[in-house]
């Protein structure tokens, strides 16, 4: 019994840690909505769109059915730098990605990977940049989906 109540107890960080690397939320819009809020939203902070891929129009180019679902590719080069300055290895999950789709439940979600999690891969523990990226996103994303 001792050596489940261990295992258990080693194992909840990395379920705590799974619980706030990826961020959902529902949208009160449809993902068109949703996805024009957003980048616009990103544009009036000066954060540069590098694109908008529509996978359901990707799917139906090949003759496969998927539900609606956007994801927008964005960044602003002067975070992305700097945290790239602390590890140039951390360029390979940058620039950012919000992803926007219909659930199987007919909801719109709105989904992210929590910037802290760049931290668990890369060398940026002094890196202060990805906490102030975490509360933009946060602020952001939630104005978004009202």
């Amino acid at each position: 019994m001792k050596k489940y109540l261990l295992a258990i107890a080693l194992m909840l960080p990395l379920i705590a840690h799974a619980e706030i690397d990826i961020i959902t939320k529902e949208s009160s819009h449809d993902v068109q909505q949703t996805m024009d809020k957003l980048e616009a939203k990103l544009k009036a902070n000066d954060v540069q769109i590098f694109a908008r891929i529509d996978h359901k129009l990707n799917a139906a180019e090949v003759g496969m059915t998927l539900g609606d679902s956007q994801l927008l590719i964005f960044g602003k080069p002067q975070a992305g730098t700097k945290i790239m300055l602390n590890d140039m290895a951390a360029g390979l999950d940058l620039p950012m990605k919000i992803l926007v789709y219909t659930a199987p439940d007919g909801k719109t979600r709105l989904t992210y990977r929590n910037p802290q999690w760049l931290k668990e891969d890369y060398a940026l523990d002094e890196c202060v940049v990805i906490g102030k990226l975490e509360t933009t996103l946060d602020k952001l994303t939630s104005a978004v989906v009202k």
